[in-house]
């Protein structure tokens, strides 16, 4: 464990007094990602929720060994009290003033500042998971190991027709050290998306595969295989890939696919993108959500690893929904890639079982 934790808190209330959240991330100074996690702290105002997260960060910070912290909070106020440049005037925040205060005296160095909204992002996002669901989220819950640095990382191959959002998603968790794999290769099934300049962008070894260029399906599925094997791909792993491939024997059991929608609802040919939330909104649908499966020689088909849900609201569009289930999809794909990584993941007939 870092001697050094780098902490990112934000609290946020609905109303103010409202429906209330309270969320933290925890870094090490090499930016690998030690906790991610929000309170629902029913109602409340702006300032216990924020008080409360730092609290609990510090909390969090403390059983994890750390003896110096850097925290950074977009509340000014927080701040300021937190310095002695502003009075605790409110006879409410005193006593979160108080606790905090003994929290940061377990530390040989606990260090608070002011930083603008945008550079929280983390604990921001949180916090409106919180919200939204109206429970708890913990982004890295009990079981899920930390990747080992020491051992051979994951060879993705990763198969895009699109923007390339998901692709960004996974390789920003590899970067930041919170999944222990790399991308060997992508693979695009169209020649002029925005995900082929964000991979290159990136460095990755891009290839083009179009399906209207090979005659058939099983030579547009052996062309994929042959880069994947070039590549020594480890998982193939599709985000907005559009194209149904047969399966080689193989890769079998070795396919993650995410669909923006909790399957089996709302899955088949033609169910992508918008076309899914505009369904999702015409079924009348209270929630949505994602779903990560190992994937089989049909469209959307094969045995579930992870879903998540999200709530769709009364003035949803297709995108303000999208955006929603794209935060969820985010924290999805990264875990059952990481569960694949760690040999957790055990096939039995048309589900999948979560191994200790």
């Amino acid at each position: 464990m870092s001697a050094k934790v780098i902490v990112h808190t934000d609290g946020g209330s609905r109303g103010n007094p409202g429906p209330a959240a309270a969320g933290f991330v925890l870094d090490d100074p090499d930016g690998r990602r030690l906790a991610a996690r929000a309170f629902f702290l029913g109602e409340a105002t702006n300032n216990v929720a924020e008080y409360t997260a730092l609290a609990r960060a510090l909390e969090a910070a403390a059983k994890l060994g750390a003896r110096q912290v850097t925290v950074f909070s977009d509340s000014e106020l927080l701040v300021r009290q937190i310095e002695g440049r502003y009075k605790v005037k409110s006879d409410l925040i005193r006593p979160f003033f108080d606790e905090v205060r003994t929290l940061m005296d377990r530390f040989e160095a606990c260090d608070v500042r002011h930083v603008r909204r945008e550079k929280n992002q983390d604990a921001d996002r949180l916090v409106n998971l919180a919200l939204d669901a109206e429970q708890d989220v913990d982004e890295m819950p009990a079981g899920r190991k930390m990747p080992d640095p020491e051992a051979k990382p994951l060879r993705l191959g990763f198969l895009i027709s699109g923007g390339g959002r998901t692709m960004t998603n996974i390789l920003d968790e590899i970067r930041q050290g919170r999944l222990h794999a790399e991308i060997s290769v992508v693979i695009s099934s169209r020649s002029t998306v925005a995900g082929i300049a964000r991979a290159r962008d990136a460095g990755l070894p891009v290839e083009i595969v179009r399906k209207k260029d090979y005659p058939d399906i099983d030579s547009f599925s052996h062309r994929i295989e042959e880069v994947l094997a070039a590549a020594e791909v480890d998982l193939v792993v599709q985000g907005g890939w559009l194209c149904l491939w047969k399966i080689p024997r193989r890769y079998e059991g070795r396919v993650l696919n995410i669909h923006p929608a909790l399957l089996p609802s709302f899955g088949g040919q033609g169910m992508w993108g918008h076309h899914v939330h505009e369904a999702v909104l015409a079924a009348g649908c209270k929630v949505s959500g994602c779903t990560v499966h190992f994937c089989t020689n049909e469209y959307d088909s094969g045995p579930i690893v992870v879903q998540r849900t999200c709530p769709v609201e009364d003035d949803d569009t297709p995108e303000t929904l999208a955006e929603r289930v794209f935060e969820q999809e985010c924290v999805a794909y990264p875990q059952a890639i990481a569960l694949f990584a760690e040999g957790r993941l055990q096939i039995e007939g048309h589900r999948v079982r979560v191994r200790a």
